[in-house]
């Protein structure tokens, strides 16, 4: 297929029906642009790893960021006789 054909802009209905070809056109010619009111790009993972930031899993976050030594004050009524954990 010739490079202008793949360097336009896809709509989403188009994207939707051919979206293995977009993988592939993006793997072999480069980051494919699909766009209605928004624009999004679709680009390869080699491409893309060197460019996002690095993120820590969700649960390593969490522990890392969760408040410490806060004292914090439960107001209401409690329904459950269970114990708080915290």
């Amino acid at each position: 297929m010739d490079n202008s054909k793949s360097r336009r802009v896809w709509t989403v209905a188009e994207a939707k029906a051919r979206l293995s070809e977009i993988f592939r056109f993006a793997e072999e010619e480069g980051p494919q642009r699909i766009s209605t009111r928004k624009s999004f790009v679709v680009v390869p993972e080699c491409l893309w790893r060197p460019l996002a930031p690095a993120r820590k899993p969700l649960g390593q976050w969490l522990v890392e960021n969760s408040p410490r030594g806060a004292n914090l004050e439960i107001h209401g009524e409690r329904k459950s006789r269970r114990p708080i954990p915290f």
